[in-house]
């Protein structure tokens, strides 16, 4: 305990905590439109097109003549998310191509332009390592404080907007004949998807970035019966795992990123063994067990046609 405690006492594991609680937090809100839209992909697509956009901050900060040429690494990396989801769900909506090749064709895509991108920048691809893995023991403050404001947008949207969004993710027919704006609706899922992708980049890197958007959410669903339960228990979830991996990586030399993501699939694993032992009975036939989800949707419906 003491140890934490003089832990706690650092600069650098004050900025870290900070980040890993803003990141646990925010990371699985959009997590659950993703999974509700059957999207659970998409987080890692975005992921390999931040990569690039890391890589072309890198390119521009040694262009210009900084001396930290990755100073815009980040600012690069949510330029090109943001880009590339819009890129893939006006590719997806106009039926050009499958969902699974535009995915495809970000995955491969981002990383060849990363390494090219950086190469140029007269960097290496190890310059890249901490941004593929995460480096939250490299946070700054200047981090924190961009951390913290795409955290509160990404909250602030997914929790706000939840009655819409949820209608567009659970019937999209249904979000159309009510007349809500579903074209802009699915645009802000994409935006907010990217920006997800750039908040978690520094915490778990963009090759694990997806699984701390998805895996609390598929935890939460084995013990919640609606969307709104699910949220709130995946954002739980990922608060927990993202300040607990923080606190075994400063005491043993193991990857942040990969501690996360690890724990948080154990705590997936052995919530799935023990729910048959939790779960009180009831009935099996329920079709509405988001009902409260239901009377939200109705409600913010009503409101948008009044």
């Amino acid at each position: 305990m003491a140890e934490v405690l003089q832990l706690l006492s650092t600069p650098l594991m004050q900025r870290a905590l900070a980040v890993a609680v803003l990141v646990g937090v925010a990371a699985p809100v959009m997590g659950t439109y993703l999974v509700q839209r059957r999207l659970a992909l998409l987080g890692d697509g975005i992921g390999h097109v931040a990569l690039t956009g890391v890589a072309l901050g890198w390119l521009v900060g040694s262009a210009a003549g900084l001396s930290d040429h990755g100073a815009l690494a980040v600012p690069g990396a949510i330029v090109a998310s943001v880009v590339g989801a819009i890129l893939i769900e006006t590719v997806r909506a106009r039926g050009k191509t499958s969902g699974d090749i535009a995915l495809a064709i970000l995955f491969y895509g981002g990383i060849a332009g990363g390494v090219l991108l950086i190469t140029l920048a007269g960097g290496t691809t190890s310059n890249l390592n901490a941004y593929l893995f995460g480096s939250i023991a490299a946070v700054t403050l200047e981090d924190v404080i961009l951390t913290a404001i795409l955290a509160v947008v990404l909250l602030g949207v997914g929790i706000g907007l939840r009655g819409p969004l949820f209608a567009l993710c659970h019937d999209e027919e249904f979000a159309h004949a009510a007349g809500l704006p579903v074209r802009a609706l699915t645009v802000l899922v994409a935006v907010m998807a990217a920006l997800t992708v750039s908040v978690s980049m520094r915490v778990v890197g963009v090759l694990l970035v997806s699984a701390l958007m998805i895996v609390p959410v598929a935890t939460a669903q084995l013990v919640t019966r609606s969307f709104r339960a699910t949220m709130t228990a995946a954002m739980a979830v990922g608060l927990a795992v993202c300040v607990a991996g923080l606190l075994i990586t400063f005491r043993y030399p193991l990857s942040p990123g990969a501690t996360i993501v690890v724990l948080a699939i154990g705590v997936y694993a052995v919530v799935s063994i023990v729910r048959p032992f939790l779960r009180r009975p009831g009935p099996r036939d329920e079709p509405h067990s988001d009902v409260e989800d239901d009377v939200e949707v109705r409600e913010a419906v009503g409101e948008r046609g009044s």
